[in-house]
């Protein structure tokens, strides 16, 4: 067990470091959904209230209502960041290196994964302090039962950039694939419009947008920050991060890796 905690304390630590010292990679992080919430919100504000729907009160503006879904975007983006990582790793080899130790595989990436959700929450974190000197607050218990929410969410969606690394042998290939995941997850998502507003144009376009995952975790994270628990998106998302997790594990498995080589 202390072997397994070294490794976990060496592995988010390096992670931690790295982030410092890339604080190019912090700044984007922040820049995409301040873009949104101060430019596009604003701009949207007068034609896309929000009406009353749980875990709201009353009539929302526009900006409160895509707060959740930009804390999703940060989760997102930072976990298709580390999977990058992941692939940089495997070109220069210490990533080989890393899971050649005799420690689980599974601890090992797991320990990668939870890294960069420790690093996800801190730019949420940041990104919700800003917003709030813009104005746009949410209850205070809002701010404490946001985190478990968002270690959930992050280990999802952080197994699922995991899973997309285990499928990119070449970091030249990889910005294509995370065009392929991470726009469409994020805009077939209930993270800028409700998923009503969408039935109304396209039933089947809402019926898309209720079987992304995303989808439940923006929504995992909105109740949370208002002090309520979204059972069925803690339902999805937990079903989601195992499923992407193993997915992940067979993906990393060297025996597979060697069929493929041989191939």
């Amino acid at each position: 067990m202390k072997a397994w905690l070294i490794a976990l304390s060496a592995i988010v630590t390096r992670e931690n470091l790295r982030f410092v010292r890339q604080r190019g990679r912090f700044l984007a992080a922040l820049v995409r959904p301040l873009v949104w919430l101060i430019v596009f919100a604003a701009g949207f504000r007068a034609a896309l209230g929000v009406s009353i729907i749980p875990p709201y009160q009353t009539y929302i503006t526009y900006e409160v209502y895509i707060l959740p879904g930009l804390c999703g975007m940060i989760q997102l983006f930072n976990g298709m960041q580390s999977s990058l990582s992941l692939v940089y790793d495997q070109e220069m080899g210490s990533m080989r290196l890393l899971l050649t130790s005799p420690l689980p595989r599974w601890w090992l990436l797991f320990s990668k994964l939870l890294a960069g959700v420790i690093v996800s929450i801190l730019q949420v974190a940041v990104f919700l302090a800003i917003a709030a000197l813009t104005g746009i607050t949410v209850p205070p218990i809002g701010y404490v039962a946001v985190l478990p929410a968002l270690v959930i969410s992050g280990l999802m969606l952080g197994a699922l950039g995991l899973l997309v690394s285990s499928t990119v042998r070449q970091l030249e290939n990889f910005a294509g694939v995370m065009n392929f995941v991470i726009f469409p997850m994020f805009f077939l998502s209930s993270a800028l419009y409700p998923l009503w507003k969408m039935a109304e144009s396209s039933p089947l376009l809402r019926d898309i947008c209720a079987l992304n995952p995303f989808t439940y975790a923006v929504e995992l994270i909105r109740f949370a920050l208002y002090g309520e628990l979204n059972v069925t998106a803690l339902a999805w998302v937990s079903v989601c991060f195992v499923l992407f997790m193993l997915a992940a594990l067979w993906g990393y498995d060297p025996a597979r890796a060697m069929l493929r080589s041989k191939a």
